[in-house]
């Protein structure tokens, strides 16, 4: 038996962000249609961190994956990554395993393009000026989605150092049609004139002052993923006209966004993708939304990555027995 070997290169040479987008359309589509097969994710703690156990097999494409994720906030003190990852692609026809692939860069463009879905159905057709909350990989897979779907011509940037906003915006500087990146001391000054704002943080305690929010900004947070944390305030939350998540269950149980201002949820993005609930309707609106990740991402996502990996000769074959 075969198996496919895929590093962080391949991910990223097999998945580029507009094709990732748009498996996050089918990801979450197929989720609010009740038609994937979606486990609660289980998690197990350690003393210094926690790993997630998250899988998915949706019938409709057969795409059928298992992740393992850890995030260990102390990792970067010790040269490593704070989130790790790997994903196993299985054939639903016989269980055997397809693939077996780096899950960080997956999930680092699958999250991202979570969030370009978002701004794509939800952030003003005119929008131009992203306000940036962090300098990690997340931030920059959420602001290369967001320019994947909109014409972006500055960015609003802040990080908790100055040399990871300096560095990140050095590597913007040499994308191609790349925005004008502003290195900014406040958080007002991120949000005060943005159009979309990207919340892509570690941090505990909101980010910003929902007031200084101008009237039709969207703003998507994937930060946090935990009852007790939050990156948006209160204030935020009640002057947004809609609320949109990934997944009511999960976001009911883990985003302290929601749960602690007890929000109401106007709906889920895959039911803005199906056509069942609405998403923007003026341009005047404040849109929320909060993404905790899901499984379907990771095996849809996935199985995307092979499709190409085999179709292109990507990556090592290894014989199992």
């Amino acid at each position: 038996m075969l198996i496919r070997i895929l590093s962080a290169a391949d991910v990223r040479a097999a998945l580029p962000m507009p094709k990732a987008i748009d498996a996050m359309r089918h990801a979450y589509g197929q989720l609010s249609a009740g038609t994937a097969v979606a486990p609660p994710r289980q998690h197990i703690a350690t003393d210094k961190g926690v790993t997630l156990i998250m899988s998915a097999y949706l019938p409709e494409r057969s795409e059928f994956g298992i992740k393992v994720v850890s995030v260990y906030d102390d990792n970067p003190n010790l040269n490593l990554p704070r989130i790790t990852a790997t994903v196993l692609v299985l054939d639903p026809a016989t269980g055997s395993p397809k693939a077996f692939m780096d899950g960080t860069s997956l999930t680092a463009i699958r999250t991202g393009a979570g969030g370009g879905l978002a701004a794509d159905l939800l952030a003003r057709k005119d929008a131009k000026i992203v306000g940036l909350f962090g300098a990690g990989v997340q931030a920059r897979a959420q602001l290369q989605a967001v320019i994947a779907v909109r014409e972006i011509t500055r960015v609003n940037l802040i990080s908790r150092t100055q040399t990871s906003a300096e560095q990140l915006a050095a590597e913007i500087s040499e994308w191609g049609d790349a925005p004008v990146v502003n290195l900014v001391s406040t958080p007002q000054a991120v949000v005060e004139d943005a159009d979309i704002v990207l919340c892509a943080t570690t941090s505990a305690t909101p980010l910003f002052d929902g007031n200084a929010l101008q009237p039709g900004t969207h703003i998507t947070a994937v930060g946090t993923f935990v009852p007790e944390k939050r990156e948006v305030d209160t204030t935020t939350i009640r002057r947004s006209h809609r609320i949109v998540v990934d997944s009511r269950e999960t976001c009911l149980e883990e985003a302290g966004d929601l749960i602690i201002p007890n929000a109401e949820i106007d709906a889920e993005i895959g039911e803005i993708v199906n056509g069942n609930k609405q998403g923007r309707q003026s341009d005047d609106e404040i849109t929320f939304f909060k993404s905790v990740g899901v499984a379907v991402q990771d095996a849809v996502a996935a199985a995307a990555v092979l499709a190409e990996a085999e179709a292109k000769g990507l990556g090592t074959l290894v014989e199992m027995v």
